[in-house]
């Protein structure tokens, strides 16, 4: 999927209180039961109806590796809503959201600027706003080019001008060539 998207799912999954079913079937049971049916949950991993009952009831207890990847995608994506939801709030509203990451990272800049990419490895607490805005986003189905330059706005703002206190006439961050990326709430 996506560097940035699947970034901010697992800084949320971080809240999580328990850990997610482990075996096939308990997964299974779990989306039976998040998705009121067998029916559905066959269509959406794309099996047999009496495939997905065949796990609930644990007579399949070891699935095939794409299948099993796609059963704990799923699991997670459904893992704990109101959780997920209050550390985003969280987030969005009071905490804000760390960003670690080790990138090629340049800016435009006026003559005379010494503005030539490099890479860096930064570490930078994004205030509660820019949090609002990468979670808003990803709700609303951003790219991860969409997400990215939400990032390099905030890291303009926060690392290179430091909240308008430098580097006031720095027009445009280019955050490219990503190495690591991770998010915290």
């Amino acid at each position: 999927m996506s560097m940035f998207g699947d970034g901010l799912d697992q800084a949320v999954q971080k809240a999580f209180t328990r850990p997610i079913p482990k075996s096939a079937g308990a997964q299974m049971r779990y989306l039976v039961k998040q998705l009121k049916g067998t029916k559905a949950v066959a269509q959406m991993l794309r099996v047999s109806q009496r495939t997905v009952e065949r796990y609930v009831k644990d007579q399949i207890k070891k699935p095939r590796p794409d299948l099993a990847a796609r059963i704990e995608r799923e699991v997670q994506a459904r893992w704990q809503p109101q959780i997920r939801a209050k550390a985003r709030e969280q987030a969005a509203s009071t905490g804000g959201i760390v960003i670690d990451t080790r990138a090629r990272l340049g800016y435009t800049a006026p003559i005379g600027s010494t503005d030539q990419d490099r890479i860096r490895h930064l570490t930078v607490a994004l205030p509660p706003q820019y949090a609002a805005r990468l979670f808003d986003a990803q709700e609303q189905g951003a790219t991860d080019q969409q997400l990215r330059e939400i990032a390099a706005e905030a890291l303009k703002e926060v690392y290179f001008q430091d909240g308008g206190r430098r580097a006031g006439s720095l027009e445009e961050v280019r955050f490219t060539d990503i190495e690591h990326l991770e998010f915290d709430l």
